[in-house]
């Protein structure tokens, strides 16, 4: 992701409704969890889910490719790593949980990616994984935010599973939107991270909160979210 980008994101994530019930998602998972320990939170940007894991109790780590996304981190008080994500520089079993939220889109070889996440968990440790969904949705904004891929669920599953890891779970997420992000992203051209109206900004993270009580989870979404586990 270009630094312009990880500079906007850094400046929206805190209020744009998307970023916002993500956070929310990730809390939700992590209360599925055992008790907190260490975890890694790979392409971590600006850091708002790292913040999440810290606020959790975990002790975590922001892992980020790209100078600009490291500082941002830094400046928010946050640990910092710089580092691809296919060549990790933890030890092998070290981490209780990583977190890989729109990470492996952006990785020509996503399966090394995958297979450094099982390397650096210990047994029984979990990944939580989210990807774009679904080639159709391809768009201008694609391609400003630097994806390689958009992912369905053969073939997410086939990568973490090839990487040695257990699919505990893999469910769509932003659902309800699906519709408006693909009239959108057929009209695009360049990223969709835009500063919203608060209104406008309210209103679509009230719909997207209402998955959570919905039985949408097996329908085409914009993302894929995916818990994985190394197995003992």
């Amino acid at each position: 992701m270009e630094a312009t980008e990880i500079r906007k994101l850094a400046a929206l994530e805190d209020r744009h409704w998307w970023y916002a019930e993500r956070r929310a998602l990730l809390a939700r998972a992590l209360r599925g969890l055992g008790a907190p320990g260490a975890a890694l939170d790979i392409g971590a940007a600006g850091g708002g889910n790292t913040r999440v894991l810290r606020a959790h109790g975990w002790r975590p780590v922001a892992l980020e490719y790209s100078a600009e996304g490291a500082e941002v981190a830094r400046e928010r008080g946050l640990s910092v790593m710089r580092a691809d994500g296919r060549h990790l520089p933890v030890g092998s079993g070290a981490l209780d949980l990583v977190t890989a939220f729109d990470v492996l889109e952006h990785i020509d070889e996503d399966h090394e990616a995958a297979a450094e996440i099982r390397r650096v968990l210990r047994p029984g440790g979990t990944a939580l994984i989210a990807v774009p969904a679904d080639m159709k949705l391809w768009s201008a904004h694609d391609v400003a935010v630097g994806h390689v891929r958009r992912y369905d669920r053969a073939g997410l599953r086939d990568v973490v599973k090839k990487a040695g890891l257990v699919v505990d779970e893999l469910w769509s997420w932003n659902v309800l939107l699906r519709p408006v992000a693909a009239w959108r992203r057929r009209r695009s051209t360049g990223s969709d991270l835009d500063d919203i109206a608060a209104p406008v900004n309210l209103g679509l993270r009230a719909v997207v909160a209402a998955e959570r009580y919905l039985p949408v989870k097996s329908l085409p979404g914009v993302s894929l979210m995916l818990r994985a586990h190394r197995p003992g």
